[in-house]
């Protein structure tokens, strides 16, 4: 294992950041095992909590796969581009678009997750949920707790190509990481986290109750509301333009 860097002030993404570069300069390679959370806690003086938080962002961006009961393995890296450049992902039309996208791939995803999630899983499914709807109480950023959550659930698939094109696609999973939704909807903040907040929890559940068409309705339901609320958006825009 390569030396432990300084200490970040987020002590989870610091674990992250060591062993993503481990794995990109090659010193952890493709179905190599992870060393243990003790030696994890140890090398990098953090409590099992935070080793675990790390390998959860870690599986959600599709670096590694635990499996059960034999340890937390390196995956083999991400095949080229799917041909389109997620930063340039920029304006309102651009995001509908992608979203578009979502409705068609989140849809299946969630519904296999229902059917193949581990009890690990549904659990860090949870704990991502509730790191969201905590940070919208308090009016923090819910952003990466968003997009974890999205992220896990299609690494519940156990089908890493959706981890791959979720991955690609960044930030712009979540409108809100470029765009203030909430303001475009003309729409009181704390009404709108609340609604987003509900449509998560829908997913999680039926997801949890291994109900895949709940889930697959749950989450069209959710990515199909955020669409048309930024349709709705765009056109009030355009009249104010014309």
């Amino acid at each position: 294992m390569i030396p432990a860097q300084r200490k970040p002030r987020n002590l989870a993404q610091g674990v992250v950041e060591h062993i993503g570069s481990s794995i990109r300069q090659g010193l952890l390679k493709p179905g190599e095992k992870l060393p243990t959370e003790s030696s994890l806690m140890s090398h990098h003086g953090v409590s099992r909590t935070v080793v675990r938080e790390a390998i959860s962002h870690l599986q959600a961006s599709g670096l590694v796969q635990t499996k059960h009961g034999i340890g937390t393995f390196v995956l083999e890296p991400p095949q080229a581009g799917l041909g389109f450049d997620a930063e340039r992902i920029l304006t309102l039309r651009d995001v509908l678009a992608i979203l578009e996208l979502r409705i068609a791939v989140e849809s299946e995803t969630a519904g296999l997750a229902a059917v193949r999630r581990s009890d690990e899983q549904v659990g860090e499914l949870g704990a991502a949920l509730a790191e969201m709807q905590d940070a919208m109480a308090v009016g923090r950023s819910a952003v990466e707790a968003d997009k974890r959550f999205h992220l896990l659930i299609a690494q519940s698939t156990g089908n890493r190509y959706f981890v791959d094109i979720l991955g690609q696609l960044g930030n712009t999973i979540i409108p809100r990481a470029r765009l203030n939704t909430a303001e475009l909807e003309q729409d009181k903040p704390a009404d709108f986290l609340e609604r987003v907040s509900r449509e998560h929890d829908d997913i999680y559940r039926a997801i949890e109750r291994r109900d895949p068409e709940a889930a697959r309705a749950a989450m069209r339901t959710h990515l199909s509301n955020s669409r048309e609320r930024l349709v709705q958006a765009q056109r009030r825009l355009e009249s104010q333009i014309n």
